[in-house]
């Protein structure tokens, strides 16, 4: 998502743009649930990160009437709001703690219960009688968001080539990017690589580096939640997510292990259902349509960073973690603000 909001941001101002990617749209992007939730993903020492997703809904509304203007279709964002919820003594804890946390960080929350708000507990366990809710949060469908940028980005003039870019470097009057197919020229170029090894000759210092956090989601088709807000969980001490989409496409997570290997293992499937059937119910003659798997890129201090490399022609756009959608319109202004400084 980081590299083709980038290229729609830089062909939409005027420049001619190339995208490097073998399989657009099947790295983090691919496994990503899709919300825009600055306030439920507050996380002590974030703060930085927190002031930073504020930003994002509303850009996210700006780049949707721009996506429009190009493609007559706009993505669908939906502003349902979080409830958080706890399943055990335990759980009701860690919420309570969450709680406190979001009100150091001024997010609007409330306290919400099934007696006077039961619409919020629609399909929600019975023993789960209140919980928090966090105006302000929103969604979207990630595979949407891509079919209308890719669109929008075909219909700018930006060429897609289905490479891996293995080596690059800087000449005197630009870059070269180097594929298994041929070498590539042009005045700058931008990494937009996410959890994946750079390309040889990207001279980057050693204050920014990124590992990979492995994600995990299983999609179903079960209960149609989508006017009420998404649903996070503390549940046997582990955290759980359910967005769920108009027609009760649902999307289940969350799992996160610092390891590369791109694979979904079934007692981390199984963990995941168990806990989705605890927290809702409703799920149990959900059918399964598909589990997917990303890399997300954590950087040092878990914060976002748009580097320029040695040389100052490259720029490598990185270390999003679990916020890749969120920020992407961000993301891609640093790209767009990185294009004009430097040609």
């Amino acid at each position: 998502m980081i590299g083709q909001t980038s290229a729609f941001r830089l062909a939409r101002a005027g420049f001619s743009v190339t995208m490097f990617d073998p399989s657009p749209g099947h790295g983090a992007t691919y496994a990503a649930a899709g919300m825009i939730a600055p306030s439920a993903e507050i996380a002590p020492g974030e703060e930085e990160n927190y002031v930073l997703q504020l930003r994002a809904l509303p850009s996210w509304r700006s780049l949707s009437v721009e996506l429009s203007e190009v493609t007559d279709h706009q993505v669908d964002i939906f502003e349902t709001g979080t409830l958080v919820v706890g399943w055990d003594g335990s759980d009701r804890r860690l919420m309570s703690q969450y709680a406190q946390i979001a009100a150091d960080f001024n997010a609007e929350i409330r306290s919400v219960s099934r007696n006077t708000s039961p619409e919020m507990f629609e399909g929600i366990s019975g023993r789960i009688t209140d919980g928090i809710f966090i105006g302000g949060d929103a969604w979207l469908d990630p595979d949407q968001a891509m079919r209308i940028v890719g669109s929008a980005n075909e219909r700018l003039g930006v060429r897609l080539v289905h490479e891996t870019i293995q080596s690059i470097r800087t000449t005197p009057d630009g870059v070269e990017a180097i594929s298994a197919e041929g070498e590539y020229r042009a005045s700058i170029g931008i990494l937009a690589t996410g959890a994946e090894h750079l390309p040889h000759g990207a001279e980057v210092t050693s204050e920014n580096v990124v590992r990979p956090v492995r994600g995990m989601t299983v999609r179903v088709r079960g209960i149609d939640r989508s006017a009420q807000p998404t649903i996070r969980a503390f549940v046997h001490g582990h955290f759980f997510y359910m967005v769920s989409r108009p027609g009760g496409y649902c999307v289940l997570g969350a799992t996160s292990d610092e390891r590369r290997d791109p694979i979904i293992e079934l007692g981390e499937t199984q963990r995941l259902l168990r806990d989705a059937l605890d927290v809702v119910p409703a799920l149990d003659s959900a059918a399964i349509l598909d589990s997917r798997v990303g890399l997300r890129p954590a950087s040092k201090d878990l914060r976002p960073f748009f580097e320029v490399l040695a040389g100052g022609r490259w720029a490598w756009s990185s270390g999003h973690y679990r916020h890749g959608v969120t920020l992407a319109p961000l993301a891609a202004l640093d790209a767009l603000e990185f294009a004009v400084a430097t040609t």
